[in-house]
């Protein structure tokens, strides 16, 4: 593990993808680094960092714990553990982390398919994990590059005081699905029966609900969100509020009525970007 030094000079210097490798994480040093990046990334006191201790046990129970190193620096990395959902062997892709300066060279997609071909070893042909809905980068990835699926909406799944600086606004979850042996994208292009917002961006950004029955009578529906909820929040937290009751409520409604969440794309709606999900009726 480099020292202090060597850290602040790789700081500095451009990064390099070549430089990039990707490799499990092994040793003591290497697991305590993760603690710290979870600590770096998103602001977690000592008490919620998943600690050496028992990242060490789940590695050695099969787990999977990968990281993207820059020469010897770990800078990013993915931490999941062996599950059993809906009656078979399962993987639950728990935490994905990269250093902000390292974002922009495709690291989490490559440790998610670093992650998948571990998976995929173990005989598991699923990975599940939780992401916040309203965060539409997250979403684009993991609908429109990996193509997941989800159909279960937790309501403040980690309680809703979570310690992170992240979870100001709640800590609602998609639980979404990975398939790994099969590609699951729909192209809205492919769209017929033009589907019905049930909740979509409107006048100064606010979330206007549209009517429940009406949403809901076709085959499938839409539920649009801001481009980008995190600078909303830090101007307007109230309305960033108002944005998690709106889509709490599309999306509970929507799910409970046998829709499923099947992809999200980018879209531009009155000179505006808007992030917009589609659900399909599949029950």
């Amino acid at each position: 593990m480099a020292n202090l030094q060597q850290q602040q000079v790789l700081a500095k210097a451009p990064v390099e993808i070549a430089n990039i490798v990707i490799r499990d994480i092994e040793g003591q040093a290497e697991i305590s680094a993760v603690e710290e990046l979870q600590k770096e990334v998103w602001g977690l006191p000592d008490l919620d960092v998943v600690p050496l201790s028992h990242l060490v046990a789940v590695q050695a129970a099969g787990g999977v714990l990968v990281g993207a190193f820059d020469v010897e620096i770990l800078v990013g990395f993915i931490y999941g553990f062996v599950a059993y959902e809906k009656g078979q062997a399962a993987h639950h892709s728990h935490m994905l982390a990269v250093k902000p300066a390292y974002r922009n060279l495709d690291l989490g997609r490559k440790l998610k398919f670093a992650q998948r071909d571990r998976v995929l070893a173990q005989g598991i042909n699923f990975i599940t994990w939780t992401f916040d809905p309203l965060q539409s980068l997250n979403a684009y990835f993991n609908f429109k590059k990996l193509g997941v699926v989800a159909d279960r909406y937790l309501i403040n799944f980690y309680g809703e005081d979570a310690a992170s600086f992240l979870h100001r606004n709640g800590t609602d979850r998609l639980w979404v699905t990975w398939p790994l042996q099969k590609s699951n994208q729909i192209d809205f292009d492919l769209v017929f029966e033009k589907p019905i917002s049930l909740v979509q961006v409107g006048a100064a950004d606010t979330p206007a609900r549209n009517s429940l029955e009406e949403a809901l009578s076709k085959e499938q529906a839409f539920i649009e969100i801001p481009s980008n909820i995190n600078e909303l929040q830090q101007r307007n937290n109230s309305l960033a509020w108002e944005w998690r009751e709106a889509t709490r409520w599309a999306f509970t409604s929507a799910l409970d009525a046998g829709y499923t969440v099947v992809d999200f794309a980018r879209h531009t709606s009155d000179e505006q970007q808007v992030g917009r999900y589609l659900l399909t009726r599949v029950r």
